[in-house]
């Protein structure tokens, strides 16, 4: 097991820098591909990898994390799953996502086979859910939760065992609560907990998943007054270009003072924002600008999402869930795009019409 303070090693980088408008538009990114396959557009080869530091850790993560919440590929070992699993680290991807509720237990499994013997060069996050898994569950690509529980230092332990198990390793990098409780368990106790874990070796650092911006900044404060000798190292949360009400305004502070790792997900709205969709009417403007600052850069929209999320000084990596092996070296590759200041704030004022008809509905109640 690697205790916290051991640095996790990079996959091997390319010497490319990261990809500017100039780059993009003469073909910078295939310049710089890592065995990106030629039916890939310039926009979609794997650039080189671009690692950041996580929160006050030291996990050195990509800017981009594949996540195994699959919504078409079965989230359990199956060949697909595997494919796209392989090819993040064909092009350099270090930091995978999972949880015991994505199939309860299939998606951490597959992940398992996929990093073997490579493990040591890895970031490896995994969640706990705050219920059983459910007696019956007809389809294992929904969330679906079981019988609720509280959190308590046995179930937290049980639960990272059996996660280790399923992933073939003797300890995660990160281990995260991956929503409250209903019993709302007090946070030192949590924290007290999650300590405990850090201090057998089994996961590195621990942190929250979906808790509101005030529990957020209280965990990172049992830290300060030395509640907790492993403090919070961050937290994983939903943030993207058409989805910002229940992240702003009040996260974006707490993150900003504490300089906690943030780790935010669904770039493209649930797949909401996906090309082949159909768009809600009050995102189809938001859409149209993100149509045309891909056309300007020569990406696509999902790069483009991608990389307003990554403009966010808050965030550290964006979690997405490619569902072929294409998508995932495409996703990649906005993570290395920069946004030029003046098509930022083009899409920045889209942004910010989409929040404010969002809030407007929600203060109406008819959202």
């Amino acid at each position: 097991m690697k205790p916290a303070g051991t640095r996790t090693t990079p996959l091997p980088l390319s010497t490319c820098q990261p990809l500017t408008r100039r780059a993009v538009l003469h073909g910078g990114a295939a310049a710089c591909a890592l065995q990106a396959s030629t039916s890939l557009s310039s926009a979609t080869a794997a650039p080189p990898a671009d690692y950041v530091q996580f929160g006050q850790t030291d996990l050195m993560v990509t800017r981009y994390c594949q996540g195994t919440a699959f919504r078409k590929v079965p989230r359990s070992d199956n060949t697909a799953a595997r494919r796209i699993l392989f090819r993040c680290l064909d092009v350099g991807i270090n930091f995978f996502d999972s949880a015991e509720a994505y199939g309860w237990g299939g998606s951490e499994t597959v992940l398992g086979k996929v990093i073997r013997g490579r493990r040591e060069k890895l970031v490896i996050c995994t969640k706990a859910a705050p219920s059983l898994a459910p007696v019956k569950d007809p389809d294992t690509n929904k969330f679906r939760l079981g019988k609720k529980l509280d959190f308590t230092r046995q179930n937290l332990t049980e639960k990272l065992n059996a996660s280790l198990k399923r992933l073939g390793t003797d300890y995660v990098d990160l281990f995260l609560l991956h929503s409250p409780d209903e019993g709302q368990t007090p946070p030192e106790q949590l924290a007290q907990w999650m300590e405990s874990l850090v201090k057998s070796g089994k996961t590195r650092y621990w942190g929250i998943s979906n808790y509101p911006a005030p529990q957020v900044a209280e965990f990172h404060q049992l830290g300060i007054k030395g509640q907790s000798t492993s403090p919070i190292a961050g937290t994983e949360d939903y943030f993207n270009i058409a989805s910002r009400d229940r992240f702003e305004p009040e996260m974006p502070p707490v993150l900003r003072r504490t300089k906690l790792g943030l780790l935010a997900f669904s770039p493209q709205d649930m797949g909401r924002l996906a090309p082949e969709q159909t768009i809600d009417p009050i995102e189809r403007p938001l859409v149209r600008v993100l149509d045309e600052v891909a056309r300007e850069l020569g990406a696509t929209r999902p790069q483009i999402t991608i990389a307003w999320v990554l403009s966010r000084s808050e965030v550290t990596s964006v979690l997405g869930g490619a569902e072929t092996p294409e998508q995932a070296a495409e996703n990649f590759a906005g993570s290395s795009l920069r946004l030029p200041r003046d098509l930022k704030k083009r899409l920045d004022a889209a942004s910010d019409a989409v929040l404010a008809v969002k809030r407007k509905r929600k203060k109406k109640g008819t959202f």
